[in-house]
This record gives structure tokens, sequence and C-alpha cells, in this order.
């Protein structure tokens, strides 16, 4: 079981490192909201990154967002930087649970995952990264076992909705054996911190596959008929959009929680697939031509720095240096549509086609700066709150791995990230 109790050289429930970046400073605040649901009603936490200075004003502003002008005297600093590991290693010694928020991680997780498995301490990341990921599984499962502690990645918006998603709509019809997500944005803009990530995730495509060869997995089994995939670009008639295949994590994450939950479980795996709407026509020739310019620029050092150093212009405005503003998050949200298939109880799925479906949703907030920070902070109260309800064992998870067993669904329910059968 996960060790979470704090002492007089462990006293923070929670650390927050890089506070003051652009999603640290939201996930800042969330924290400030949740302190009552933290063991017996308590948080103990503190904040962390390279500037003290900035930690401050980061504190500063979460006091007048909030109206509490504690914040400003009871949240401890902790100075620590990634090229630092004494720093990093003094850190997590204080902390049960590290929330990450440095990113991009390709170039910045490792360090953080290696000091809080060295020091005791359990790790939480946002990463929509697959090839960090499933290198942190990798080269860094046996050790956080032996150890006792839990890494576990992509905690935000990639890939919770997804990854949660998926259990509970099994959860909701045992017999489902395929599964397709399509999940859609409404308003608001993204940090150029994930724009980064991707450019660099695409670059680097071919190491993931050499990457993932390396765990020498067999095909998981396949239970009933094959998942139809759709095309490249298609009109999806249930959410009135275009649509096309989902690039980023989701897919991998949840292919990673259906494997575990084969292995140590013993349980059918549900066929994935995800894909992301994108609008009407104008946003489809939007989208041909964006995706023609990153992918010839992508592959060059002179053209990578040229996507880094314009988002706004490569991206058609959904990527931004400046991130959006709060007026344009509170007018944003998100949804997914899951559209299961499969047999009912007594029905066998090597006869004939499925005879049941299922639909179900999950929606919430904007996806990157309210969404995320919820998530986050959510999945490490589970930690503190259920850790019998963990896996057995550390180790790195994926979150639907992680917490199949616990109510996180329920308490993203009751903060704003809704599922539901429709």
């Amino acid at each position: 079981m996960a060790r979470v109790e704090t002492s007089s050289s462990r006293p923070y429930h929670l650390v927050i490192f890089g506070a003051s970046g652009f999603t640290g400073q939201f996930v800042v605040e969330e924290v400030a909201r949740t302190v009552s649901e933290g063991p017996k009603g308590n948080l103990k936490w503190a904040v962390a990154g390279r500037s003290k200075q900035k930690l401050e004003k980061v504190l500063e502003q979460a006091a007048g967002v909030l109206g509490k002008p504690e914040l400003r005297s009871e949240v401890d600093i902790i100075v620590a930087d990634v090229e630092e590991p004494d720093s990093l290693a003094a850190m997590c010694k204080q902390a049960v649970v590290v929330l990450n928020c440095v990113g991009p991680y390709r170039f910045y997780g490792e360090p953080m995952v290696k000091a809080c498995v060295e020091n005791g301490a359990h790790h939480i990341d946002i990463s929509g990264e697959p090839q960090f990921l499933e290198s942190m599984q990798l080269n860094y499962n046996s050790q956080a076992a032996d150890k006792g502690v839990y890494i576990i990645g992509s905690c935000g918006f990639d890939s919770i909705p997804a990854d949660m998603g998926v259990l509970y709509t099994r959860d909701q019809f045992k017999g489902m054996h395929t599964l397709t997500c399509t999940k859609h944005t409404d308003g608001g803009c993204i940090h150029d911190g994930t724009w980064q990530s991707a450019i660099y995730g695409f670059s680097d495509s071919q190491k993931l596959q050499s990457l993932r060869r390396k765990f020498n997995h067999k095909p998981l089994p396949t239970v009933g008929s094959k998942l139809r995939r759709r095309g490249t670009l298609f009109f999806s008639n249930e959410i009135q959009q275009y649509t096309v295949p989902f690039m980023g994590s989701d897919p991998s994450v949840v292919k990673r929680t259906q494997r575990f939950l084969v292995d140590e479980h013993q349980a059918n795996p549900v066929q994935y697939g995800a894909y992301a709407g994108i609008g009407g026509i104008s946003n489809v020739i939007k989208l041909m031509f964006a995706g023609m310019m990153f992918w010839l620029l992508v592959k060059f050092s002179f053209g990578r720095n040229l996507l880094i150093k314009h988002p706004e212009f490569f991206s058609f405005g959904l990527f931004s240096k400046a991130g959006p503003t709060r007026k344009q998050m509170e007018a944003s949200s998100f949804q997914f549509a899951f559209y299961g298939e499969g047999y009912t109880e007594g029905q066998d799925p090597s006869q004939g086609k499925p005879n049941a479906k299922i639909r179900t949703l999950v929606q919430g907030p904007e996806c990157g700066y309210v969404a995320t920070p919820i998530a986050m902070v959510q999945a490490a109260l589970t930690i503190l709150n259920e850790p019998a309800a963990l896996p057995k064992t550390g180790g790195v998870y994926t979150p639907g791995a992680a917490f199949a067993k616990t109510t996180l669904t329920d308490r993203l329910n009751k903060h704003g990230i809704q599922f539901s059968v429709v």
C-alpha cells in the first residue's frame, strides 16, 4: 500500500514543482481551493521552482484571485531546479506527492522522476508525450516498485478524460469490447509549451517505435469483432463536425491501461479508437494547410525553430505564447463522446456481430488550465485518501491502471468534470 503519511522530515502532502509556470499557477489555485479535501480535512502543501521571487508572485496572485490572503504567509516555498539534482532530492524528501508541472517533459521530466523514486515521493505529471511516458515505464518501473513509489503520468486533459472515460463506460456495460471516442473543444487557445511538446514528439516518432520494441509486448487479445477504423477525414453525424484521427497521447495511454488490466486482472481488453472534431469545411482547409506546413517543417531543425518561434501563425491561433486569458477560459469547454459496442450477458462474442451499444459522455470546463488542474489535483488527493485502492505495488502507471479501483471519477464529477450515460 502506498505510503501517504506526513512526518517531521516529510512535512508536505503535496509539493507543486514548476508552480511559477503558466500551468503551475492554475494548479496552485486549484490546490488552494481543495485543502479541506486532504487527509483528515487538512492538506499541507508547498510550492517549488527555480525562483523564490516568482513563486512569491504566484502566491500573491492566487491570494488575490481566491480572496485568501493567508496564502501569502502560510504556504512554504522550496527553491529547486531540474539542473541541480541535490535540490530535487531535498525537495522530494519533504513531499508525499510531487505535482510536476515542468515541461516539455522529454527535456525536464526524467530528473524529477528519478529524484522521486530515489527519495520516496510519489509523482504525478500532466505529460501528453508518449515517448517520455513510456520511457519512464521502461526505465523506472522496477525501481519504483521496489521503493513503493507510484509514478503516474498523463494526469491532466491528457489523458484522464479518455482513460477514465473508457473505464467508466466499461463499468456501465461489462460486455463492451470496442469503443470509439470523438472529442471536441469549444473556444480558447493553448499555451505554446504544449505546442513545443507536439513539435518534438512528431520529430522523434521513429525513436518512439524503437522504444516500444524494447518492451517486447505480445499483441493484446481481440474479443469479438475488430474495431472498424475510420478514414483520415470524415464527417461525424454524432457531433455534426468533420473529424480526424486524434494524434495525441490518449490512444497509447488507453492501450497501456488495457494491457495492465489484462495482465493483472485477466480482463478482456477494450479496442479503442480516438478522433478529434475540427468543425466545418473552413477549419478543414485550415487544418490541411497547417498540417502540410507542420509535417514539412518539423523534419528539420530550422523548421522546428520556425514552428516554435511563431506558434500562433502556424497553428492559426490555436496555440499562443501568451496562453488564453481567464475570460477565454470561462467561455471554453470540452466534450468526449464514447460510442461502445459489445455483447449482452450470455452472448458468445465469437458468434456473430455485437448485439448491444452504449453511449457515454465526459464533459467539463476549459481543457488546458481549468480541467487539467482539477484532474491533476484530484489524482493527487486520491493517492492521499485512498492508498489501499491503488495497485498493490509501486511502479510507473497510467491513470486508468492506478485509479481503476478508486473513486476518482466520483471526485471529478463533484468538481465539474462530468461522466454520464446518455
